[in-house]
């Protein structure tokens, strides 16, 4: 069994459905267990701020999958959930990203792990440590990398609380 991490985003509604389906999803393959999953977070967008908060969230699993078949899921399951590519960093239905794959590094067209740019992600890198506070990667652990990023950066990354009806 491998050892992966899988980042879940979404700022379209509804956002807490979305992210149940895409767990349930993941749940559905005998080849794919789930570890551990993060508190929900809600976060300010990144890059295109033209739109809604986003929740976000990182899953652990263990799994007898590649890591690109791992992708190929996550994948078909963004397609499942009516993931559309219009904007760079845009409004999304869910977003699944495979993080870290056992200490795998892998660098394709298709595929790059460590996530290119998880480092540089309040919103990856807090949920990932409140599973899993001692992991390393690139040399750094996840507070080192925390420590380089802005206090606004960190800040913008809040537990989320269901609104009240």
């Amino acid at each position: 069994m491998s050892n992966a991490f899988i980042a879940l985003g979404t700022n379209i509604e509804p956002r807490e459905e979305h992210f149940n389906q895409a767990i349930e999803s993941l749940k559905t393959y005998s080849s794919i267990h789930i570890v551990q999953m993060s508190s929900i977070y809600e976060t300010k967008p990144v890059g295109y701020t033209e739109q809604a908060d986003f929740l976000n969230m990182v899953v652990q699993v263990q799994t007898d999958f590649t890591p690109f078949e791992l992708l190929d899921i996550c994948q078909q399951i963004e397609q499942q959930l009516g993931r559309k590519r219009t904007i760079r960093f845009g409004p999304r239905s869910i977003d699944l990203d495979v993080l870290l794959f056992n200490n795998n590094t892998i660098d394709t067209e298709t595929l790059t792990i460590p996530h290119p740019r998880m480092h540089e992600r309040a919103f990856v890198l807090i949920p990932l440590q409140e599973i899993e506070p001692n992991l390393k990667f690139k040399g750094a652990s996840l507070k080192e990398w925390l420590n380089q990023l802005s206090k606004k950066d960190v800040e913008d990354v809040r537990i989320y609380k269901k609104a009240q009806r």
